[in-house]
């Protein structure tokens, strides 16, 4: 299947997540989540040891930390669980099925 371009008709459909495109709310979040990822998963060797030397290093250290995050790090706002330890729980309540009297 051949990958097609995009007209500037349906670039013009795209809204923006949060403010009008380009505004300082968009260069915040955008600057805030590239500072995250550097200072947790560039700048210090918890996903990687010692220097970074090839992209394929930087797409490791990466993969970690998109793992830890999803998986290890503990939410505040969840009771301290991981992500996908409270998300289990969410559908396991949901599917609870009806005990006997």
């Amino acid at each position: 299947m051949r990958a097609r371009g995009v007209t500037s008709e349906e670039l013009a459909e795209i809204r923006p997540s949060i403010g009008s495109v380009g505004d300082a709310y968009d260069d915040a979040l955008m600057e805030t989540i590239n500072g995250l990822y550097k200072a947790e998963a560039i700048r210090t060797t918890v996903f990687h040891d010692g220097p970074y030397k090839t992209l394929a290093d930087v797409e490791y250290a990466t993969a970690g930390r998109v793992d830890w995050y999803n998986n290890r790090r503990l939410h505040g706002t969840l009771g301290n669980v991981p992500p996908v330890e409270s998300e289990h729980a969410h559908y396991a309540a949901l599917n609870r099925e009806p005990q006997p009297a």
